[in-house]
This record gives structure tokens, sequence and C-alpha cells, in this order.
């Protein structure tokens, strides 16, 4: 793939390429992967009148954008970085320095409206501010995401694909004036897809798109302006001063924000701390033969909000690493020593993917350094091994992680305050057993809930934040598990563990991955859990005292018989699985949805499968039918019916039964 045409000026006034293509990086890469990233290079200097003279060096895919540019300037450089394809192997990360960017003046008209920052937001590609507060980033405009037009001359006759494969894209840490217009090709088509009401933005996304510590001055749109389908999402510690309209998403996670309005939902749509947040009507009576599918909840039991690179106020960049909090709500946007530790740059080592290697990283790990892992793709022939406490491991602009000796990606040790935020891991051959691993290995027995515990802290939980796992996609990848957590008191806070059902290796025998997510540790929480198409349990439970609020499951759309699909002589294999021996457990807001598209009559017993007893409860879950033949036949054990045909949705309020 050609680098894109690099139009706009940086800070300098100089325009800085470099292709990340160092000496043999390349050819190690499957024959589906295409030669390393391209891009820009960023630029020297951050426009204040203090500090340093220069920025440490963070590669050619990390860009400043500064009060300096004009606005064509800046929506020229966000047009040439947003066309990358699904499966592409470039990355880009965007930062805008405190100020304020676009004209307000027609708000109210955002047909007419003219001097807008106004551009889609593409794959691989992160834009965040770089204030201390998202306010202290004013974008008077819209970055927004479109759905695919399928029909451009009658878009309302094509639902499909509409957002359901807008993957791996993020904003953060910005404040939005909403103003919006179609951009480049969408202006000239008959009904384009970009228009928007005013003060309203659109954020038409599925999997692996958070939304994190935004303020929307305005409404937010979830879902595409003709109701295309959309599977999505995430918002966190956020605030939207008008309504939210979901629309046609399928389910939604809002945690720690603060809402105006809340319209919309299909079938699992789970609040946590958010101050607006609708009334739980899961399983009731909702107007018009409908039912309520919406969950609240007053506080999130543990957060611990992602680590973000900010300029401080003597100039100097440093990252700021939140604390683990409880019982929290609402938005917290602190940058005070009480809300956590802020890094200074020289603490971290600031890796480039074809120049650091796993041995490299590593002996800067074992120095004592925090880790920045700067866009592009690491061909890792050994795991990163973060080992000491209150590590931070921050990728930008979906750095991603490949192993290629069958080993792992990352792993971590027993220490408490690990926080692993912001990667995206590309399975590979040889198979690994695991992709990333929390804490040591157990041995067998652990996993009995026997064996030899691992402690963490439930004061300083080791945490991973937007941490997306592939098997399959860009190229041919096996793993037996992809995401294993062995220590206890770990926060797993938006995770999506995928085994591909669509792009370039991909089949039963091609893409193979037994488990997505395995918990060994106790005290393990999860807030906002994606996982789809693993080939047996996807999620397994084997750690006291879990708790989950949200999770979202396709079952593998693949099994060629009912035959290949067995869990002993249980049809199919439960999504979400307790382990048998567990005497401890909590979860809220599950879904499972099935698609088997063989033309064959598999089922899967039940979506959920957990042991009987009085300490395990589960709330608001439900199984879907999507498409295709069979279905699932109970929702948790053998309570729910079946969900089989016809977009069938089946509900379970409670299990045990109340």
């Amino acid at each position: 793939m050609t680098p894109h045409s690099l139009r706009a000026r940086r800070r300098t006034g100089v325009v800085l390429a470099a292709a990340l293509i160092a000496g043999g990086a390349v050819a190690a890469l499957p024959t589906s992967a295409v030669a390393g990233p391209h891009g820009h290079g960023h630029g020297h200097g951050h426009g204040h009148g203090h500090g340093p003279a220069e920025d440490p060096d963070f590669g050619p895919n990390v860009t400043f954008i500064d009060e300096t540019w004009s606005t064509d300037e800046i929506n020229e450089f966000l047009d040439s970085v947003n066309d990358e394809a699904e499966f592409s192997q470039n990355r880009h990360q965007v930062f805008f320095e405190p100020g304020v960017y676009g004209s307000a003046a027609g708000e109210d008209d955002p047909a007419t409206a003219e001097g807008i920052i106004n551009a889609e937001l593409g794959y691989y590609e992160s834009v965040d501010g770089l204030g201390g507060r998202p306010d202290d980033v004013v974008i008077n405009g819209a970055i927004h995401v479109e759905p695919h037009v399928e029909c451009p001359e009658t878009p309302w006759a094509c639902q499909g694909p509409g957002s359901l494969n807008r993957f791996w894209r993020s904003m953060a840490n910005l404040a939005f004036n909403p103003i919006q217009r179609p951009t480049a090709e969408d202006a000239a088509r008959p009904f384009p897809a970009g228009v928007a009401e005013p003060h309203q933005m659109r954020y038409a996304v599925s999997q692996a798109a958070p939304l994190r510590r935004v303020d929307i001055q305005g409404d937010l749109t979830m879902f595409g302006r003709f109701g295309e389908y959309a599977s999505g999402g995430y918002l966190a510690n956020s605030r939207v001063e008008g309504t939210i309209t979901t629309g046609s998403q399928q389910q939604w996670y809002t945690r720690d924000s603060t809402v105006g309005t809340w319209e919309g939902g299909v079938w699992n749509m789970v609040f946590s701390g958010v101050d607006g947040a609708p009334a739980t009507d899961f399983g009731q009576p909702a107007g018009e033969g409908a039912v309520g599918v919406k969950t609240a909840l007053d506080t999130t039991p543990v957060t611990r909000e992602k680590p973000f690179l900010y300029r401080a106020d003597d100039g100097e960049l440093r990252v700021f690493a939140p604390h683990a909090r409880t019982e929290t709500s609402g938005t917290n946007w602190s940058t005070d020593a009480s809300a956590g530790e802020s890094l200074p740059l020289d603490d971290f080592h600031i890796a480039q993917a074809g120049r650091d290697t796993a041995a490299s990283i590593n002996r800067q790990l074992r120095r004592g350094k925090h880790l920045i892992l700067t866009p592009g793709i690491y061909e890792l022939d050994g795991p990163i091994r973060v080992k000491k406490a209150d590590t931070v491991v921050l990728g930008l602009g979906y750095a991603s992680l490949t192993p290629t000796r069958g080993n792992a990606a990352l792993v971590t040790s027993d220490a408490a305050g690990i926080h692993i935020a912001g990667i995206t891991v590309d399975a590979n051959v040889p198979e690994s057993e695991v992709l990333v691993r929390v804490g040591k290995e157990c041995p067998p027995s652990s996993a009995k809930g026997h064996g030899r515990r691992h402690h963490g802290s439930d004061e300083d939980p080791t945490t991973l934040t937007d941490v997306f796992v592939r098997v399959g996609g860009p190229w041919v990848g096996k793993a037996v598990t992809s995401i294993e957590v062995n220590s206890d008191d770990v926060l797993l806070d938006h995770i999506w563990a995928w085994r591909g059902d669509h792009g370039n290796g991909i089949g039963w025998e091609d893409n193979t991955g037994a488990h997505g997510v395995v918990v060994n540790g106790d005290r393990v929480t999860a807030t906002g859990l994606f996982v789809e198409h693993y080939q047996e349990n996807q999620t397994i439970w084997n750690g006291e005292d879990g708790l989950t609020v949200f999770y979202q499951s396709e079952l593998p759309y693949d099994p060629p018989s009912q035959e290949a699909w067995m869990d002993g002589d249980r049809p199919g294999y439960a999504s979400y699985r307790v382990a048998d021996h567990v005497r401890r457990h909590e979860a809220v807001g599950l879904g499972v949805y099935s698609y088997f598209w063989n033309g064959v009559d598999i089922r899967a017993e039940s979506g959920i499968q957990v042991p009987e007893t009085r300490g395990v409860t589960l709330r608001s879950m439900t199984s879907v039918f999507l498409d295709g033949s069979g279905g699932i036949n109970h929702v948790v054990n053998d309570t729910g019916a079946p969900a089989v045909g016809s977009f069938a949705s089946p509900q379970v309020i409670s299990f045990p039964s109340s």
C-alpha cells in the first residue's frame, strides 16, 4: 500500500514523512500482510511560550495539530488518514493541542456552515485531545462515523452491513460543539449519509470503537441516517448534554457518564454509574407490544480510567495514570494528585514498530520504565514481559502486537496495579497457547479452584483497558486462548476478543480458537466484555467472586455440523460458562446471539451455563437469533424460551428466579 499524500504541514512548517519499514521487519509478516505502516511525521515544538523546544520522537504515525493549522489544513489532513481498509496494516494517532478549532458561526444550520472541523473517523485512527480536561480542546464541527453505503440511490433499502463492521477507531479527551456536514464523495450522493440535525454528531460504530472522556455539547446519534444496522459499543467517562439516540444499535454499554436523554436500543442496553440513565425496564412491557431492554446500575463497582497523554501547565507532555475507584458514577476529569499520578515521559520507553523488538522492549521494562507503543505492527518472537507493579503500557493509534513463534504477545507478573491499555493483538502461526496472560501460568489444579492462588490488590487492580484481540482477519491466526487471567483482583474494562468471521485466513480449520477469555483469578471484574465466534466456551470463569457488567457475544457462525460442535453430550457450547465448582459469581446484562450460516440445524443448548447455587446470580439476559439456521434452545441452563427463527429474542430477567 502506498503512503497517503502528505498534504498537511506541521507546526514547524515542514512536512515530515517516513515509512516505518526496518530491515527484515516486513519479510516475517504473513503473505497476506502488506508492507509495514506508512504515514505522517510528527511536528516538533508545541506552540507554547514556555517549556522545552521539542517533544520526544513518537515516530511517523503520530501527528500533533495546534491552532497554527488552518481549518482547511486540518480537514485535509484528517481526510488523508481516514481511508484505511478494514484490515490495513497502517495505524494513525492524531493529537489536538489545547485550543479552539473551527468556527461556531454556523452551528444552527449545518447545511450552510463554513469554517468547521468536519471529517470522518477511519479504521485504526485514534483522535485525542491533549488537555487536562476534555473542554481544553474544543472542536466546532464534527469528527464522525457513518455506515457503509451499499445502495447510494436508495440507502433506506440497504440496512446491512451498515455499521456492523465499523470497528477499530476511537476518540478521547475532546469537547465537541456538534456541527456536522457530509464529507468527500458522500456529499455528492443523492442522499448523503453524513447529514445531521443541528447540534448533532453521528458516531455509528460497532465493537472496538470507544468514546472516552468526551464532552458532546449537543446531541449524539449512534446509528445511520437511514436506520442501518449497528452492533456497538462503549461510552465511558463522558458527558452528552443533549439526547443520545441509539436507534438500531443492538447493544451498548455506557459507564460513569452524564447524559441528557437516552433514546432507543434493540436487545441489551446497560448503564452503570450514569447520571441521567433511563430506568431499568428489561423484560417489562414497553408499549405497543415491545419489551424493555435497558438495565441501569446506580454505580460501577470498580473503575480505573484509561491512562492518557496530556500537555501539563509547564508545556511538557506527560501521561496521567488514574487511580482505581469503587462505586463510581458520573464523570471524573480531574488530573489532581488525588485522582491519579502524573508521569513524566522520561519515565517511559517510547517504542516504534520495526525498530523495537520484544528483547529491546523487555530491557527497558526491566530498567523500571513504563512503555508507550507508538502506532504500528510489532512482530514479536517472544512476549512483552511486564513484571513491575504499577507499570503503564499505553498503546497509541491501535498499536498492534503479533507473535511469530507460537509465543504469547504480552504477559504480566502477579504484581499489583499494572495497567495495559490501548493495544490490539493479532494471532499468527504457528499456534499460540495464549496471546495475553495476566499473572503467572496456573497449574492445572488452579483452574479447578484448588491450586495456588495469585494475589493482586483490590485497591490497585491490574487493569486491561481497550484491549482488542483478533484470531484471523488480517491473516491466518491460531490461538487456543486469547486472554487468560490468573491473578486475583483484576479489572477488564472494554475487551473485544474476536475470532474473525470475515477477512483473511477465515475458516473452521483455519483461524482456530477455543476460548476468548479464561478467568482463573478471584475477584475479577469485567465492565464491557465482548467475546465472539470462538469454537468452544468463549468465556470461562473459574475464579470466585467474579463480576461482569455487560456481556455481548455471538456464537461461531461456521460449525460445519452439530457433531463438530458438541460439549460432550451437550449440543453446542455455552458462550458464558461459570465453572461448576464456583460458588460466588454475579453478572448483569448478558446477550448471546446465533447465526449458523452453513444451512445446518445447529443448536446451542444454552447461551449461558452456570452452577445452580445461591451465590451465583445473573440479571438481564437474552438470547437472539440473528439469521441462518438452528439457534439457541435456552437462555441460561434450561431456563428461557428458544431463540430460533425470525429474530427471536427471549429474555430472562433473573436467575435463579426470585
